[in-house]
This record gives structure tokens, sequence and C-alpha cells, in this order.
């Protein structure tokens, strides 16, 4: 009988508090060389906690690290790293001003004598993003990328580490389907020459797809690990919510066919980005904005809504002509637009939920006193419609899951209560119970009465939402879906332009 060796890197009765909450509770994971293992949660289940004590980026409160079968006696970050542990942030570890050889480099930069060995570094990087697929230049500094290019510098910089445990959170948020594809090859070529691999998704038909093993938290606790195989998406989903997630989007109830036109757009054109864009939309309608990457979506609307320089020949709210060249003309005439960076574009991290809250919408808390009370109602009101959650309501937005960030972002974009809003990416990066949430809250706020454009990169959120779907190609539109039409393999026809375009109907 066949012997498997023992894991390389364990946690055994593992704890942490940040003073008196305490967020793990006896944890227990092993990661064994040649394997993938998932960890999946919720947001704030305790998933980045755990691997920031695996990856030596904190220490337990209590419980013990096996290193190899004896316990760790590492000691700070570096420690950790020299052992072969590496943990790719879900967040960028970059130095923005910086090369990217000079940051796959950083800290342990290559010398020939007393000078550094620009000519070796700088082929080893072209080494590392050439086994990515990435073709970026080494020379190219990094604020220069786009979010998917930075993604794969930080696993670059991976492989640069020689890992020998490799620990990724979320690297596949800001990726592409191709560049996904590709991560998961190099990931496999790791596993089969002896890494053990830790590998966090909310999107688990990529856990289904890349791992041998699945370890499921909740609350801080570790509620059911297995072999993949024996689990199936709804198990997964079940085990992180502690409730049946197979209806994950609400029903449609269906648009009158006498609601009240909400927004009619014709020949927006934002430069460099999208032309000659057309389309309208009803009070309580969802329509879906669907595409490839590069194809227009995010910057069309952003066009829209004043956050980019565009042109319209005609733009109607609710009945009534407008002009909109900033996003002041745009809140000012109930169009709304969240963002889908909530990071650095939608939240101040370093405020508090309240300051967060009322920021776009100030003038209804006082013109030259601001009304605390009155803000303070608001949150309240906020935080019992959104379910967000939180232990203080003092603290900090940047320690909020990312879950509950973007329900404190949705709740800000409603205080300004827009007629039309418009939500970009509304779910990236969060877990399948909060999606849920998210959707049945766009859900609510049409049958309030409120038009939603929901653009989006996944395509059964478009599908699944939506009462109508736009796709966009190179910066046009080149179908519009409803009913039967709206499924993933006419929907990418149309994006990849295999589909005999559709003639524009007069309105």
């Amino acid at each position: 009988m066949m012997t498997i060796p023992g894991p390389v890197l364990s946690l055994r009765g593992v704890s942490k508090s940040f003073g008196p909450v305490q967020v793990l509770h006896g944890i227990d994971i092993d990661l064994h060389a040649g394997q993938v293992l998932a960890l999946i949660g919720e947001n704030g289940a305790g998933k980045s906690t755990t691997m920031k004590i695996l990856a030596g980026y904190q220490p337990p409160t209590g419980g013990t690290i096996l290193l190899d079968g004896q316990p760790a006696t590492l000691s700070g970050l570096r420690a950790f790293e020299d052992a072969g542990i590496v943990l790719i942030h879900q967040e960028f570890n970059l130095a923005e001003q910086l090369t990217v050889e000079q940051n796959v480099f950083l800290g342990r930069e290559l010398r020939r004598g007393l000078l550094l060995d620009k000519t070796r570094m700088r082929q080893l990087t072209r080494d590392y993003l050439d086994r990515l697929d990435c073709a970026v230049d080494p020379d190219t500094p990094v604020s220069k990328l786009s979010n998917s290019d930075k993604q794969m510098v930080e696993i670059a910089k991976a492989l640069g580490r020689r890992a020998r445990i490799l620990i990724m959170d979320e690297p596949t948020a800001v990726l592409t389907g191709s560049e996904v594809d590709t991560l998961f090859a190099q990931i496999r070529v790791l596993r089969d020459a002896g890494t053990a691999v830790l590998f966090t998704s909310h999107k688990l038909g990529e856990v289904a797809a890349i791992a041998d093993r699945v370890t499921v938290m909740r609350d801080g606790h570790v509620v059911r690990t297995d072999a993949a195989r024996a689990m199936t998406e709804d198990d997964m989903a079940t085990a992180m919510v502690g409730r049946d997630v197979s209806d994950l989007y609400p029903a449609k109830p269906g648009v009158a066919a006498d609601a009240p036109m909400a927004l009619r757009v014709a020949g927006l054109d934002v430069p460099g980005w999208a032309s000659d864009i057309a389309f309208d939309l009803r009070a309580g309608e969802i329509v879906g904005i669907a595409g490839l990457i590069g194809s227009g979506r995010t910057e069309a609307m952003e066009g829209l809504c004043g956050l980019r320089p565009a042109t319209t020949t005609r733009l109607e709210i609710a009945g009534n002509p407008v002009h909109v060249r900033s996003t002041q003309d745009a809140l000012a005439h109930g169009l709304c637009y969240m963002t889908e960076d909530r990071k650095l574009r939608g939240l101040l991290l370093t405020k508090g939920m309240r300051d967060n809250l009322t920021l776009q919408a100030l003038h209804r808390f006082g013109r030259v006193v601001i009304d605390r009370g009155a803000e303070d109602r608001a949150l309240t009101q906020a935080i019992a419609d959104f379910d967000i959650r939180a232990g203080n309501r003092d603290v900090a937005v940047g320690n909020l899951s990312g879950g509950n960030q973007q329900k404190l972002l949705l709740a800000k974009i409603m205080q300004s209560q827009p007629r039309v809003l418009i939500v970009d990416e509304p779910t990236r990066g969060i877990d399948i119970g909060t999606k849920q949430q998210i959707y049945a809250f766009l859900r609510r706020l049409a049958a309030e009465g409120r038009a939603i454009i929901v653009v989006s990169s996944e395509l059964q959120e478009v599908i699944g939402l939506s009462d109508r779907v736009l796709v966009m190609r190179q910066g046009r539109i080149a179908a519009t879906l409803a009913d039967d039409d709206i499924n993933e393999a006419t929907i990418l026809r149309h994006a990849i332009g295999v589909a005999a375009p559709q003639t524009r109907k007069a309105s």
C-alpha cells in the first residue's frame, strides 16, 4: 500500500484574536506537497487571517504551526520566505514607481561582484513572464500596467522565490478567462513538480477545476474538508453560508409594457472607447451589459455619468432632456454610478462607515454644519437595509470584509436617491452568500421603480439578473437580447463577432 507523505505545512488548533474579538477558533489545516488545497468561505469567514498566519504575516494567538511535521521556529516574514513559503496577496504588493524587473527582485537583487546583475535579473524576469504568457516588458514601470498584468507580475515574483509552499489569495479576481487558463496551467506545473499550493477564490467553478482538496471555513471555524471530487459547487456553497443558495438569483417579475421610460440614450460617444451607443431603459427594469475585456462597457457608462469626456445626441431621464458634463450633473438628474473598484475609487478605507455613507450626499445632512445625528440615523438605517455587518460602527472601512464594503458602497450610492443606477462589477471579489444578498438588493430596488444597469464580466451574473442584455463589441452595441436569447452561447457569439450583427430599431 502506498504511503501518503505527511503535510509540509499545517495548523493545529490555531486561534487568533484582535483585542477582545476572536476571529479564528481551533483551525486545523494541512498542505501537502504536490496538491492544491482550496480554502473557501464567505467574506469574514477568516480565510485571509488564516493565510497570513500560514505565511508568517501574523502570529497566532494560540495553537501550533507545523513545518514538515515539526513545530515551526520561524520568526518574521523573511524567515518564512527563506523556508519557501510565499503568499501572493489579494491586494497588489508592488512598488508602483519601480519597473517590473525591480519589483520581481526587490529585496533579493542578484549581484555580480559589487554591482547589480541587471542583465541576469532582466532575463530571469522575462523567463518568468514567458511562463505566464505575459508579454509585459520587464523595463515597464508597474504604474503603467493594467490590473491583470500587475497580477501576473505578482505571480512572477512568486516564481522567482522558488516557493515550495505557494499561498494564493484570490489570484484570478482581475484576470480574463484566457489569463485564468494560463495561470491554472502554471499551477498544475508547480503542483506536479511537488509544490504545495493553497488557493482561494469566490468562483466555485474555478475551485472545482483546480483543487485536489477543499477546506471550507465559516465564522472562523473549519466546517468541512473533503476531496474536491466529492463536493459539487452546491455542496461548497451550502457549507460556506450554512443555508441553501441554489436559488442564487431572484425571480424576474417582468417589466410592464407601459412602464415609464427612465433613460433614453442616443449617439453616446466616448473618444477612444465607445461610439454611437444607443439604448433605452424603463423604470423597474434591469439591463445587463456584457462584452469581452476592452469592449468599452465600463468606459461607455463612465462617459454617460460624466466620469470621462463624452458626447450624446440625445439623453433623456424620466422623459426630460438633460445635459451631463460632470458627475455633479449626473447626480443632480438622478443618474448614479457605482464603481467596479470599491477600494481605490469607491470608499475611503481609513475613514469610518458614517463618513463614507454620507460623503456623496452631504447636502442632505446640512450645508454649513453637518447634522451628525442625521448621519448616525442614516447609518443605522443602511446597516439594517443592506445587512452591513461590523463589530463596531466606528471601525475603519478598510477593516471590513469585502462583502460588507460592497454593501456599504451600495448604501452610499443610494443616499443620492437615484432614478437610474449603474452598477459596475457589483459582486467582484465577494462570496456567494453576499452575492445572493446583492442580487436581492438590486431586484428590490428595481421593484421600487428604479432603473438599473448592471455591467459585469460574469456571464452567469448578467444572465441571472437581467431583463434585457446589451452585448458590446469593439466599442459598439452588437446586439440587444431578451427572453430566451439571453444565454451564454448567444452572448458570446455576439461578443466575439461570429453572430450576424443586429439591425438597430428606430427609437
